[in-house]
């Protein structure tokens, strides 16, 4: 019997270099989510969207739509734009990014 040898090939999810969006979106919704100490299913239910759904999204696997993002910051009782920010420096070599005081403060159009 040939002697045959076994080769593990990464994962097309396993790449290096910097992660995606989704990714950290959904890194950050997670945590956001655990912080609160909501479970899945009730911040879904909230959202409107399956549970499955919003698992795959935290896990990186779907692109949310910003509408779909708009509803569960607003499950999560968290700004859009703090969801934003919160990525933005995730994905943000450590140094470039900093932000002034005055993002605490929405800026509305006139």
């Amino acid at each position: 019997m040939p002697n045959i040898q076994m080769t593990t090939l990464p994962r097309p999810d396993h790449r290096s270099g910097p992660p995606l969006l989704r990714e950290t979106l959904g890194t950050v919704l997670r945590g956001l989510r655990g912080d609160s100490g909501r479970t899945l299913r009730d911040v879904a239910d909230a959202a409107r969207v399956s549970p499955g759904y919003l698992s795959e999204i935290e896990r990186g696997r779907k692109e949310a739509s910003s509408e779909l993002l708009a509803s569960i910051s607003g499950a999560l009782d968290v700004s859009l734009g703090e969801i934003l920010i919160r990525a933005a420096l995730e994905v943000s070599p450590p140094g470039t990014v900093s932000l002034p005081d005055a993002v605490a403060e929405p800026v509305l159009a006139a």
